[in-house]
């Protein structure tokens, strides 16, 4: 009961009160974002009703999870459940802790797939969110361990360590209540003993969870709101969890192994019960993935962090040879998952993408532009995974997609700034190449999306997008994309924009002129209200000897390979069904497997009673059909779609060489240090702008200036910025304002 309203808000909060239903409103209450009539359609009534089978089931599964510990489980409903699978204790632990999850992941997908099918115009798309939903999402932590954290992330975090304590207690409970003190131990032993063991079992629930965040495809982070990057948090808090029980797990049994001169247990590796040395092993890989994920390393030493987190696949193994089949079946949805999602993105990245061309711009980042298949639609605030092998073969790195696909159909674009060992090398070897002319291979990944688009930014009346430095990058996508609905909707009622960007010199002024595409300025949307308030903190005044007709570098082409194709999706248009098929296929093909294996080969010998045939043997087995199924269905199926893309890019033209954008970026002579700028082929962006040198914007008198009733505040730049922007909306001196946290990556 604790954790089911929680759980129902994750599901079907985000999408049933914020954008899942289909309103019609009239003049007013579209400016004004007031009251409104639902008029649901059938497609809505339909998405609707695949969340709410999800929401069931995802609260129903966490229930099985709260049961497990108990006397009711294990003596009443284990029994039943074996006599109903037929397949003993691992049928059992199959049917109610690893199907729910994947039944889940598959009506994600079908709910993804009528999301974008759904189609239709702003008007019909228009949300509106409820206060309490709002409320909800306001930060209520901003500074500390664990960053920015909203209403529902903490209160889903308290009922979740609710969870971990109510699961240790009940494990202990039972323990302790049937504890037998073997001779020669003494009572406090025991118990330490059996603590130490439900410290594992502890450890296997977070263990559950872990690796549904960093599936870059999961339908599931999508279907809650999120997306790959702003997933990788609650990874994090996971990892955090999980490798501090493990640590106490395997400490405790070394002392109690120490106090009763069993020491040498610790080079055990039984035949039917938990590997010691398996367990060591996996321990060691998790603090050596744990001590290089501290944020002082990762930052400093990404690269170390980067091959170390590698020892996933280890780690993996050996906690299965340490807990054995039986128990590694509550791990194995997130772990199955997380297969089909690595062996997706592994096909993916080996084909080589066609680049078209890049740009240098005066502030040291460099523009990558793609040639894109037509199908593929990404929203923004997107990711693209990209890896150049002349740089590095191993290294991938995020970026945030800064073109739209509604108004650049065909070109996919990312902003790399030159910081760091690997931007640093690609940047050298990009300009190393003749303008005329040249080759560079290229890998990419994605890109990742957020399923909602770029309604939720429709659903308010004033938007305020505020960035730091490389931090504009998302925000360019959302420009883009807004500029093309500005340009497309005939009576829809756009919100106001505010963009305050905050740089650190002049030179990085350049990235305003990625707002607008070449292909046109603002003057086809004119109902787009667009005010830009640019920051130069470093400088107090325009540095002396700027040409005022100064233009970007000329682009780099470069020259295509037979062999490169456009970035299309992995798994075809359809993408989200194929997905949920792959994943169904997948684990019946493993379940085959398994039965086959059980039924004929291991109950012969075993008979269910699981001290017979080998730990090892059978969970090498199991993880090998694991990998072989995964391998197979998503090879055949990724091969399938290849054939489809393959016939498309045929279609596909070589991408024109788009005109150099016009520089935005003119300032008068003359004293003042605030002006505005002026560009006679860009004047309705150019009059929106205004540049401030010698300090830094006032935040809060900025948002608590803004007076529209639903005002959307994003932020995207340094951590102390997202803590101060996250502090004056938190701050309850305006109910307004709605925070929302953008990840970007450079």
């Amino acid at each position: 009961l604790l954790l089911r309203p929680a759980s129902i808000y994750l599901l079907l909060g985000r999408h049933l009160s914020t954008y899942d239903w289909e309103f019609e409103m009239d003049d007013r209450t579209l400016g004004k974002g007031r009251k409104c009539v639902p008029s649901p359609s059938a497609a809505a009534v339909a998405r609707r009703a695949v969340l709410l089978l999800a929401a069931v089931v995802f609260v129903g599964w966490l229930m099985m999870w709260a049961m497990l510990p108990t006397r009711t489980y294990s003596s009443t409903w284990a029994p039943k459940l074996a006599a109903l699978t037929g397949f003993g204790k691992q049928g059992i632990r199959m049917t109610v802790y690893a199907f729910p999850v994947l039944f889940v992941y598959v009506v994600a997908c079908v709910y993804l797939h009528l999301q974008q099918q759904k189609g239709g115009d702003p008007d019909t798309q228009r949300r509106t969110s409820t206060r309490i939903a709002a409320a909800w999402r306001r930060p209520v932590l901003v500074r500390g361990p664990l960053g920015i954290v909203t209403g529902i992330e903490l209160a889903i975090l308290l009922m979740f360590m609710a969870l971990l304590v109510w699961f240790y207690y009940a494990y202990i409970t039972v323990e302790f209540s049937k504890l037998r003190v073997k001779p020669g131990e003494k009572l406090w032993q025991a118990e330490l003993e059996k603590a130490a063991k439900r410290l594992g079992s502890v450890g296997s629930l977070c263990c559950a969870l872990l690796f549904l965040p960093v599936a870059r495809g999961s339908s599931l982070l999508p279907l809650v709101g999120l997306t790959s990057e702003a997933g990788i948090k609650y990874h994090v808090w996971l990892g955090n969890t999980a490798m501090a029980i493990f640590t106490a797990h395997g400490l405790c049994y070394v002392f109690f192994w120490a106090s009763t001169d069993q020491i040498h247990l610790m080079t055990k590796w039984a035949r039917t019960r938990a590997s010691n040395v398996a367990g060591e092993l996996a321990l060691l890989c998790g603090l050596a993935m744990w001590a290089t994920a501290l944020p002082r390393i990762r930052r400093r030493m990404f690269e170390l962090f980067f091959y170390a987190h590698h020892l996933y696949i280890p780690f993996i193994v050996f906690s299965a040879l340490h807990m054995g089949v039986m128990v590694f079946c509550y791990v194995l949805p997130g772990v199955f998952l997380f297969a089909v999602d690595r062996c997706l993105r592994f096909l993916q990245s080996r084909a080589r993408v066609r680049l078209v061309s890049s740009r240098f711009l005066p502030s040291g980042a460099v523009e990558l532009n793609f040639a894109k298949s037509p199908c593929l639609r990404h929203n923004p605030t997107s990711t693209l995974f990209v890896n150049v092998p002349c740089v590095s073969r191993l290294q991938w790195h995020p970026f945030s997609v800064t073109s739209s696909s509604s108004l650049e159909p065909d070109t996919l674009s990312v902003v790399i700034k030159n910081r760091g060992g690997w931007t640093q090398k690609l940047y050298e070897t990009v300009s190393s190449l003749p303008p005329s002319g040249g080759h560079l291979g290229v890998s990419v990944e994605g890109p990742y999306s957020p399923a909602a688009g770029v309604t939720p930014f429709l659903g308010h009346d004033s938007l305020v997008m505020i960035s730091g430095g490389i931090g504009i990058t998302p925000f360019i996508s959302i420009i883009r994309e807004l500029v093309y609905q500005s340009a497309m909707a005939e009576t829809a009622s756009m919100p106001r924009l505010l963009l305050v960007c905050v740089f650190r010199t002049s030179a990085e002024l350049d990235m305003l002129d990625l707002l607008v595409p070449a292909s046109g300025g603002l003057n086809g949307a004119p109902s787009l209200d667009l005010r830009i308030e640019a920051f130069v903190t470093s400088e107090s005044e325009p540095r002396t000897g700027n040409d005022p007709h100064k233009r970007p570098c000329q682009p780099v082409w470069f020259k295509p390979w037979p062999s490169d194709a456009p970035v299309s999706p992995a798994l075809g248009t359809n993408g989200w069904l194929w997905l949920g098929a792959v994943v169904s296929s997948s684990f019946a093909a493993f379940l085959l497997l398994v039965a086959v294996l059980q039924r004929f080969y291991i109950y012969p010998v075993d008979r269910d009673s699981n001290h017979v045939y080998p730990w090892a043997a059978r969970t090498m087995l199991n993880l090998l059909f694991l990998g072989v199924s995964v391998a197979a269905v998503t090879g055949a199926a990724f091969l399938w779609s290849k054939r489809g893309s393959a016939r498309e890019a045929k279609k596909i033209k070589s991408v024109d060489r788009p005109m150099s954008p016009v520089s935005l970026l003119h300032w008068a002579g003359g004293g003042g240090v605030e002006r505005e700028l002026e560009s006679m082929p860009a004047q309705p962006l150019a009059q929106a702008t205004n540049v401030h040198f010698g300090h830094r914007p006032d935040l809060k008198k900025m948002l608590l200036g803004v007076h529209d009733e639903n005002v959307g505040v994003m932020a995207s730049g340094p951590s102390g910025m997202l803590e101060e922007v996250a502090t004056i909306c938190s701050s309850g001196l305006a109910s307004n304002l709605h925070f929302q946290s953008i990840s970007f990556t450079w």
